[in-house]
């Protein structure tokens, strides 16, 4: 009688798709960067990037939160002592639908890019043909910026 119990209640375990061993599927909620001007930093993501604010609980102007995709959010917080400087290949990349259209935004504002050997306002094409730049932020953080589909 036991084996048959423990043999069914295996079946109905593996039948739904669970075991024991499975453990909970992470996902990606927020990511945080600490600045040392949440106001300028803020203007680059709102106004650079196009990324849209979302409700923060803090209310000190110490913090700015803003959607960086479905279910996903960045969290910029104010308190850094200085600027430090970062390896580009530690880097947030955000999509857009034309890179060339999106460095005319970036002449606009007397922003620099590169590609990424570093050279100077030149645009880098990734073996699948998806085109990429390199820009970093008023604290020194790499963003990549790319034509990529999905």
């Amino acid at each position: 009688m036991k084996i048959r119990f423990s043999f069914i209640a295996l079946a109905l375990l593996v039948f739904c798709g669970k075991t024991f061993a499975q453990a909970p599927k992470a996902r990606i909620n927020h990511v945080a960067i600490y600045v040392v001007d949440v106001q300028k930093s803020g203007d680059f993501y709102i106004n650079v990037l196009g990324l849209d604010t979302i409700p923060e609980p803090f209310h000190d102007g110490k913090h700015i939160w803003l959607k960086i995709g479905p279910g996903a959010a960045m969290h910029i917080i104010q308190g850094a002592d200085i600027k430090k400087e970062y390896y580009k290949n530690n880097h947030t990349c955000f999509s857009v639908a034309s890179v060339p259209a999106f460095t005319n935004v970036l002449k606009q504002r007397s922003i620099e890019w590169e590609d990424i050997n570093g050279k100077k306002g030149s645009i880098s094409s990734r073996v699948d043909g998806v085109k990429q730049i390199w820009l970093k932020d008023p604290d020194g953080y790499w963003i990549e910026v790319n034509d990529a589909k999905e």
